[in-house]
């Protein structure tokens, strides 16, 4: 049997500036794909801890 050649064994990689070339071309094409923020993010109210506290339910226990 013959043994492979070391270059077919292993995968090519990619260097770092064709990965960073990649990347920008699918960000051109696909763009922001997640929003920095989305709809269930905690949005400030003004209230602290303590408002929620002294306005809870009572069949919330506590």
């Amino acid at each position: 049997m013959t043994e492979p050649a070391d270059d077919a064994a292993a995968p090519a990689s990619a260097s770092a500036a064709e990965e960073a070339a990649r990347r920008r071309r699918l960000a051109e094409v696909f763009g922001d794909v997640l929003p920095e923020s989305s709809s269930d993010d905690p949005r400030p109210t003004g209230r602290d801890d303590r408002w929620y506290e002294e306005n809870r339910p009572p069949h919330h226990g506590g």
